[in-house]
């Protein structure tokens, strides 16, 4: 049976964000906890060729309380220095402040180089690392609590951050039924350089250049005529509509082909655990609801027009790529060089079959790297048949990890 020896642990809770995985270098060991560099310091064995990632909410969590044996087994992991990260679709919160508040909750101290929210892949359109670079691009935030979005935006390196409140105080006959009062607390002055007249000499309009969908978003309606109003404007020239719109002999027939804004949801989660005893809409619930006025507007599928937007977070495969390479620089540091051994096999541990489940069965890892899904019942999924069959099916999170080793040829019969 394999076995492997314990490491050190440290009761330190620290944090360091990085935005992208290309800045997991070694020079940036020294910001890492000690926990990591303990393990790095010591002449211990190789780290297993196995990992596992874990979902949060209904996983190791229920409305930002711990469930049963979460603790016990995460903790189990780092004592046997078996990499882990969590990946979440969850968001709205800088990744530092997630991570210390989940070392806190969970008791085990935790570091951003191990977490993935749904929009910190993000990051890479502001940093130059991914495709496109929105970095002094005028961003459009949508969702999440108050400002925190706002602060999430601008610590990927986003410089011209916009949010409906900020709209909506500027221009507040957009949408006649919102609550200003609810609004004006996290307002900012709308900043001359988003500004521009070339549709409407004389009346400057904001001009977005990105929608971004960070987080669940609190304000429905509001949110939905202010996007919907970007998707059928002139080149995100706010109060403008676009003559292509319906033009049959365009492609989508005129819509979403004059320069409109780009349309970002950071995760497609119909539902999510929360302390209600059924299930909670997500933000796949607004996406649902902007798609059906969308289509609605335009006359939808049969009218030949469909919603153009990209979507992050679970299932998708850019998401799972960037918690496989997240995961390998994780391994890397636990085992402080380059000569780690090949990841072979990852246990995606989830609540929701859509998301989690799903995700890990279509996964097409660039590496070659195997993961198996394993379905808890501690969140979403209460029974039945699920609609993307897993792996295993178990109770929690503690009897997931038990498989996961089992599977592995450890012995699991003293873990209890």
């Amino acid at each position: 049976m394999a076995k492997f020896c314990l490491g050190q642990r440290s009761a330190t809770i620290t944090s360091c964000f990085c935005p992208s995985p290309n800045l997991l270098r070694p020079r940036y060991l020294k910001q890492f906890p000690r926990f990591l560099q303990a393990s790095i310091a010591n002449d211990q064995p190789k780290i297993p060729s196995f990992a596992f990632a874990f979902d949060i909410d209904g996983v190791l969590l229920r409305s930002s309380k711990p469930l049963p044996r979460a603790h016990r087994a995460l903790s189990h992991l780092q004592a046997h220095r078996i990499p882990f990260i969590l990946l979440t679709n969850g968001g709205g919160k800088t990744e530092q402040e997630r991570v210390q508040q989940l070392s806190q909750l969970l008791e085990v101290p935790l570091d951003t180089s191990m977490f993935v929210q749904s929009h910190t892949p993000f990051a890479e359109m502001a940093n130059g690392h991914g495709q496109e670079n929105l970095k002094d691009k005028c961003i459009l935030v949508v969702g999440g609590e108050g400002n925190k979005c706002r602060g999430v935006a601008q610590g990927y390196g986003f410089n011209n951050v916009v949010t409906p409140s900020d709209i909506i105080t500027a221009y507040p006959t957009l949408w006649p039924f919102v609550s200003l009062n609810y609004h004006r607390p996290f307002a900012r002055p709308l900043a001359q350089r988003t500004y521009s007249n070339e549709h409407s000499p004389g009346h400057p309009t904001l001009k977005v250049d990105a929608i971004m969908v960070f987080n669940d978003p609190r304000d429905w309606a509001l949110d939905t005529q202010l996007v919907l109003d970007l998707l059928l404007s002139i080149r995100g020239h706010l109060g403008t509509l676009s003559s292509k719109n319906g033009d049959s002999k365009l492609p989508n027939r005129g819509y979403q082909q004059d320069g409109q804004p780009e349309l970002y949801f950071s995760n497609p989660d119909l539902f999510w655990a929360a302390s209600y005893h059924l299930p909670r809409l997500g933000q796949g619930g607004f996406q649902a609801a902007l798609e059906g006025v969308f289509n609605a507007v335009t006359g939808g599928p049969e009218n030949g027009v469909r919603l153009r937007k990209k979507l992050f977070g679970k299932p998708t495969q850019g998401t799972f790529d960037f918690a496989e390479n997240r995961l390998r620089q994780h391994r890397m540091f636990l085992q402080g060089a380059d000569d780690a051994p090949k990841l072979r096999s990852v246990y995606m541990v989830g609540d929701n079959p859509e998301s989690d489940i799903r995700g890990a069965n279509d996964y097409k890892s660039p590496t070659g790297a195997e993961w198996d899904s394993i379905l808890v019942r501690s969140g979403v999924y209460r029974g039945g048949i699920p609609a993307y069959e897993p792996k295993v099916i178990v109770q929690d999170v503690w009897d997931a990890v038990r498989y996961g080793l089992q599977k592995e040829g450890i012995d699991v019969n003293e873990m209890g």
